[in-house]
């Protein structure tokens, strides 16, 4: 992987009395894409909330840790600055501005940047979803689930920022669509966009990813290389449903065994 890129060290995020994260340490190196798994309500939003400062939208505070991007600390920071610093978000649900056209909302997504910077972020979500330059004049609304993904991600693009944080990107949508969402963030992350993946589909995440991180009940409980913590029994098992068959004919001989006493 690459340099220092993003980097959260020993993060605790609490709502009220409830501590929802605790010492949560990660990164993500530049260049490279990370996935977060865990079941619901481990915490896997709330880590994104944390990062690009908009936790408290949420009720939730930082009680300790730190956050940084290339040495700069992000959890000092207005969300906008955050934005301005080099992270942008996709926030689970897509969130678009149904109202409004598509267009206006790349703009929205493009708010505080110059003229040039804006026209060569828009040419570049364009070359990526080219049906948002067809759609342009048309209310966000009116989209499909993938073209509202679509567009979410490429509002959070037109910020031109070093690392994207993508919660659940393919929740909703058809497997064909989640597909091509996963197509679009392999393209993102070639062309320099480091990526940050919080994801139900664990299958899909660790395809997609270098470093993986597993969190449970708020803290990390596995990292390493994603292509270890796929050929992991205990992520196999408990993230990409993959039965032990030692075990699954033990439990069904133990099954036979009970139904024949019961039937003698």
């Amino acid at each position: 992987m690459g340099g220092a890129g993003l980097v959260v060290r020993d993060l605790s995020v609490g709502y009220g009395p409830v501590r929802a994260l605790r010492g949560v340490s990660l990164q993500v190196p530049e260049g490279a894409v990370v996935t977060v798994l865990g079941a619901n309500g481990a915490g896997k939003s709330t880590l994104l909330r944390a990062i690009s400062r908009t936790l408290s939208f949420h009720g939730g505070t930082v009680a300790e840790g730190e956050i940084r991007l290339d040495d700069r600390r992000l959890d000092r920071l207005a969300p906008d600055r955050v934005v301005a610093a080099g992270v942008s978000q996709v926030p689970e649900g897509r969130q678009v501005f149904a109202r409004m056209t598509v267009a206006d909302n790349l703009r929205a997504g493009a708010l505080g940047g110059d003229r040039a910077d804006r026209t060569g972020a828009l040419a570049r979500v364009h070359q990526l979803f080219p049906v948002l330059a067809e759609r342009a004049r048309q209310r966000a609304g009116l989209l499909s689930g993938g073209e509202q993904q679509m567009l979410a991600v490429a509002r959070a693009l037109m910020a031109a920022p070093k690392v994207l944080l993508l919660d659940e990107p393919s929740l909703g949508l058809a497997p064909l669509m989640a597909e091509r969402i996963a197509d679009t963030i392999r393209q993102i992350n070639t062309q320099g966009t480091s990526v940050l993946l919080v994801e139900q589909n664990a299958a899909l995440a660790l395809r997609l990813a270098t470093h993986a991180y597993v969190l449970e009940v708020g803290e990390v409980t596995l990292s390493g290389p994603a292509a270890e913590l796929a050929a992991s029994d205990e992520v196999r098992r408990r993230y990409l449903g993959v039965v032990d068959e030692d075990a699954a004919a033990d439990a069904a001989q133990r099954t036979t065994r009970t139904l024949t006493r019961w039937e003698g």
